[in-house]
């Protein structure tokens, strides 16, 4: 399906239609499925593989490093991705710059402080990715789970992760260790290990 919905596929598959219909209007006649195939495979190699995102956020950045990074990233989805996905990534890039300063004065070692600052930094590069792997059709139009498209549940988890930094936020500066300890394990559980753009 990948393939099927995939650029070069269907810019081949255009091109090659073209030519089909040249035949059929009586333009072309002798060697028309050469002509057929020869236009699918130029259209097919002539149309370029789409940009790798390549930021990757660390937790060995300090803060001005990983604003930097989240600032980049901004740059690198814009115009590839749904406004909807851009206002949200902002919006959760926000969230993490608002916390870095404190997760850096915290000097206890909470494991529950590491898997909110590396499910926030890892989650949501590696997430829009994956995304952004796939061909653009197959992302808005193929139901991928539970009969929805990847850019639907690409929306739903960070809508869902938008809102449990907002509250990791709010409970840092209230210092609710119980809810802290909460939000930890539901991103544990949650997002460490979620792969929903995968298709099924």
């Amino acid at each position: 399906m990948l393939f099927l919905y995939g650029n070069k596929n269907i810019v081949g598959s255009a091109a090659a239609l073209v030519a089909l219909g040249l035949f059929f209007g009586g333009v072309i006649h002798e060697l028309w499925l050469a002509i057929v195939a020869g236009a699918y495979g130029i259209g097919y190699l002539a149309t370029p593989s789409s940009k790798a995102l390549e930021t990757s956020i660390s937790a060995q950045m300090s803060s001005a490093q990983v604003k930097a990074a989240l600032d980049q990233l901004a740059a690198d989805i814009k115009g590839r991705v749904p406004s909807e996905v851009s206002s949200l990534v902002q919006s959760i890039s926000q969230s993490i710059v608002a916390i870095l300063p404190t997760l850096a004065q915290d000097t206890v070692a909470d494991q529950n402080t590491y898997t909110i600052r590396q499910t926030a930094l890892e989650y949501l590069p590696e997430t829009l990715k994956n995304y952004l792997k796939l061909p653009v059709a197959f992302r808005n139009m193929y139901p991928v789970q539970d009969g929805k498209t990847a850019t639907a549940l690409l929306v739903d988890q960070l809508t869902l992760l938008d809102g449990k930094l907002k509250e990791i936020v709010a409970n840092y500066l209230s210092n609710d260790t119980q809810a802290l300890v909460a939000n930890g394990r539901f991103l544990t559980d949650k997002f460490k290990t979620q792969d929903f753009l995968t298709p099924v």
